[in-house]
This record gives structure tokens, C-alpha cells and sequence, in this order.
């Protein structure tokens, strides 16, 4: 009963923390891009770009914890019929993605000891190129290498396991050269733990006892 009890938990576990993740990474996402300049050397940030820049800082780390929390809770169900080569693939782009997440937070918060007459744009340039070029890039790997092991395993249906190499193509190929791409990686996020919650809820439940 416990063994059973721990399979099931498992699971919703991943979708649970996939769903936070998705919402404090999207957010956190839109608030960096609108408060901080894209390429502008002499912008400057007023109150309420610093105040967005503020909050997105607030909610980097609880995303980044929600995403261990999701990739551990994933990692436990492939681990058993996984190989090594793609399982190593998944948790050593989860953990890098992470780092330089935390890095390029890291990077945007210079900006908040700036004064207003200074120019933010090595604090926003680095913290850019950290996101979009080495944090999303990552993030690529780590959807293809989740899509593949959902094929192998047969748990992914296959219109999710198509649109997650899409996913991962669309920011591994694209990347700087399409606008708010970053979103991508969190709507991925968000599809595929809804597609876990909803799958446990029928096939994990066992129908109900007549009274």
C-alpha cells in the first residue's frame, strides 16, 4: 500500500511544482523584458521599471526551486527504465539551466544599484545574454531529452512529445532572433504538467466503492 501510495504521489508531485514553476517563470519573464532596455545603451530605468525588475527577482528563486522540484519528481519515474546517457542528458541541462537562470537574476538586480543617470546597459546586456543564449539553450536540451524519454517510456501522448522537440528546436535554433521566445520553455512546462495531472486523475484513482 505505501509502494502504491508512492507511485501515485510521485506524479502529481511533477505536475504540481511543473504548474508553479510555469506561472513564477512566466511572470518573472515578462516583468525583466518590459522594465529592463533590449540593446538600448543610454535608457535609463524610472520608478516603476525598477520596482518590476524588483518583483522578478522576488520570484527567481521559488521558480527555480519549483523546477528542481519538478525535474527530481520527473528524474524518480524515468530513472528506473531510463539509460544513463539521456538520463545524465536531463539532469545535468535541469541544473545548468538553474545556475544560469540564478545568474542572470543575479545580473538584472545590478541594475537596482544604478543610480538614474547611469546607463543599466552591462547589468541588462549580461543578464540577457545569460537568459536567452545560455539559460534558454538549456532549457532545449532539457525538453528534448524529457520529450525523448516520454516517447521511449510510451507516458507522453504524441502530439506533446511532437510539440516539446518543437519547443526545444524553436530555442535551441531561434533563440535572440525571435522575440519573448523565452516563454516557450515555461508553456511547455505548464502543457506538459497539465497533461501529468490530468492523466493520474482517471488512471491513478480507483473507482469509487458503492456505499
Amino acid at each position: 500500500m505505501e509502494r502504491k501510495h508512492e507511485n501515485l504521489a510521485t506524479p502529481r508531485a511533477a505536475g504540481m511544482a511543473g504548474v508553479v514553476f510555469a506561472i513564477l517563470m512566466a511572470a518573472a519573464i515578462v516583468l525583466v523584458r518590459i522594465a529592463l532596455p533590449d540593446g538600448e545603451d543610454d535608457a535609463t530605468l524610472d520608478a516603476g521599471q525598477r520596482s518590476g525588475v524588483r518583483t522578478a527577482l522576488e520570484l527567481v528563486p521559488f521558480a527555480g526551486i519549483a523546477f528542481l522540484w519538478f525535474m527530481g519528481a520527473l528524474r524518480e519515474q524515468a530513472a528506473r527504465a531510463e539509460d544513463r546517457f539521456v538520463a545524465t542528458v536531463f539532469l545535468g541541462s535541469g541544473l545548468v539551466f538553474v545556475a544560469t537562470l540564478f545568474g542572470a537574476a543575479a545580473a538584472a538586480g545590478t541594475v537596482l544599484g544604478e543610480s538614474r543617470q547611469q546607463s543599466p546597459s552591462f547589468g541588462s546586456h549580461f543578464a540577457y545574454a545569460l537568459l536567452t543564449t545560455y539559460a534558454m539553450r538549456m532549457a532545449a536540451v532539457f525538453i528534448i531529452t524529457t520529450s525523448t524519454i516520454g516517447r521511449r517510456r510510451g507516458v507522453f501522448p504524441r502530439p506533446l512529445v511532437v510539440a516539446g522537440y518543437l519547443a526545444g528546436l524553436t530555442l535551441l535554433v531561434a533563440g535572440t532572433g525571435l522575440p519573448w521566445s523565452e516563454l516557450v520553455f515555461p508553456a511547455w512546462a505548464l502543457l506538459l504538467s497539465l497533461n501529468i495531472l490530468w492523466g493520474r486523475r482517471p488512471a491513478g484513482a480507483p473507482p469509487a466503492a458503492p456505499a
